[in-house]
């Protein structure tokens, strides 16, 4: 239950609305094993799945091999649901755990049975198409026009923010991290390290603390 509360499909629901709502569709949880793939781009998005536990990471892969991590799915999320009703419904991208996961999952006739028959389900459907337009939008400006530099700089102020907080702790290994700007893991070393000769943040393993925010910005 914590999951669907915590699902945007869900929003504005008390706990017991969803309970009733989720009585009247056919449902199963799903479990995965670690490093387990989830779906091959070009696989086409047959369920309706929403992450009760663990994390889904989405890569997108070009001609020559190079991965670019779109994102990351975690409880509450919903797995492709841009790609549920569409006429072409294959994944661009390539899906596969990190860690154990589980997904509720129902089909793509439940949750058009859902839609039809609740208006606040059927808002926030909308509300999250809406919302992906804006996510890859976004993301499309970060990776084509945003230098080396102003991504890492973009990384760390976007944390600083979510985590209300000027000392960010990295969720992901600098790898990881790189993997999902496009970019090698030695250009993302060396603009940290040029950060801190500017005196711009301080670098304690995985804890940056932003000193100066102006001198990323310059």
């Amino acid at each position: 239950m914590r999951a669907l509360i915590a699902c945007p499909l869900f929003a504005g629901m008390s706990p017991m609305e969803i309970e009733m709502m989720v009585g009247n569709v056919k449902y199963h949880v799903v479990k995965l094993p670690a490093h387990d793939v989830y779906a091959l781009a070009g696989m086409p998005c047959r369920y309706v799945d929403i992450v009760v536990s663990g994390f889904l990471i989405c890569r997108m892969a070009s001609l020559s091999g190079k991965q670019v991590e779109v994102s990351r799915l975690h409880c509450g999320n919903l797995v492709a649901p841009a790609f549920i009703f569409s006429k072409d419904n294959k994944l661009p991208v390539s899906v596969e755990t990190d860690g154990a996961v589980e997904l509720f999952r129902i089909s793509p006739s439940e949750l058009k049975l859902l839609i039809d028959t609740d208006e606040t389900i059927r808002t926030n459907y909308i509300r999250i198409l809406s919302n992906i337009d804006v996510f890859l939008t976004q993301k499309m400006k970060i990776l084509s026009l945003f230098t080396v530099r102003e991504k890492v700089a973009y990384l760390l102020l976007e944390s600083a923010g979510e985590q209300g907080s000027n000392e960010v702790h990295l969720q992901r290994s600098r790898q990881e991290i790189a993997d999902s700007f496009g970019i090698q893991k030695f250009s993302l070393l060396r603009v940290l390290s040029d950060f801190e000769k500017e005196g711009a943040i301080e670098i304690k393993g995985k804890v940056i603390k932003i000193l100066n925010r102006s001198k990323m910005l310059k």
